[in-house]
């Protein structure tokens, strides 16, 4: 009776384990009936793999692209704003920024850095009207007279005209003048 007992036993303990064990999905997704799963998916793991590594190396190549145009972008703009340096001139005016019309003329008349905004130099010495020597303020740009034209425009010189420093002739009209 006691054996009978204990192989009794042993039979439901192997019954349990083995429905539980049953009753679970392992990682295969294709022990659902109801999802119908390609031959590539369910057994084509190494394209995936590759596929997958390929992805990785082409990120990482973004990344390094990216890296490399930000390290040499800093490396030209440190370059061209060296080239040309006003901040060791008689006027010192520090290093350049971005929009660079009132920078250039600090170099060429003095003046805090609050100058470096185009509109500012409106405030700058006196009133005047134009002049050769004047310093012409409009909105968004500074510069200083130079000279006339033969078509009755000014000839004014300005820092960021074009990217450059440049001498050309422009209208006046609407615009502020101010003499140091």
């Amino acid at each position: 009776m006691r054996k009978t007992a204990l192989a009794v036993a042993a039979t439901l303990l192997a019954c349990a384990g083995a429905t539980s064990a049953d009753a679970r999905p392992d990682r295969d997704v294709s022990w659902n009936p109801f999802v119908q799963q390609s031959k590539s998916v369910t057994s084509d793991t190494r394209a995936t793999r590759q596929r997958a590594q390929r992805q990785r190396a082409a990120s990482r190549q973004r990344g390094q692209r990216v890296r490399y145009a930000a390290r040499h972008r800093e490396a030209r703009r440190a370059a061209s704003t060296s080239a040309v340096s006003y901040s060791s001139g008689r006027y010192g005016a520090g290093p350049r920024p971005r929009a660079w019309c009132g920078w250039w003329m600090r170099t060429q008349r003095g003046g805090g850095p609050h100058l470096n905004v185009a509109w500012n130099w409106s405030k700058w010495g006196r009133p005047s009207g134009p002049q050769v020597g004047a310093v012409v303020v409009w909105r968004h740009h500074v510069g200083e007279i130079v000279g006339r034209a033969p078509n009755g425009q000014w000839l004014v010189r300005s820092g960021n005209d074009g990217g450059k420093v440049r001498t050309r002739a422009r209208s006046v009209a609407g615009a502020v003048f101010r003499v140091g």
